[in-house]
């Protein structure tokens, strides 16, 4: 019962990194254009490989 002294606040420091790393990508805007990304595969490009 005593580990749990440690563990909770443990817990408590990686979700917050946890939350934090999600902050930043929202502020970064990682996740803008997620329709575009998507249609980016079914695009041909005209380029031939060099093999």
């Amino acid at each position: 019962m005593e580990s749990i002294i440690y563990l909770i606040p443990i817990a408590f420091f990686v979700a917050a990194i946890g939350l934090g790393a999600f902050i930043w990508t929202v502020k970064s805007k990682q996740y803008e254009d997620p329709k575009g990304a998507a249609n980016r595969i079914l695009i041909e490009d005209d380029d031939k490989p060099l093999l």
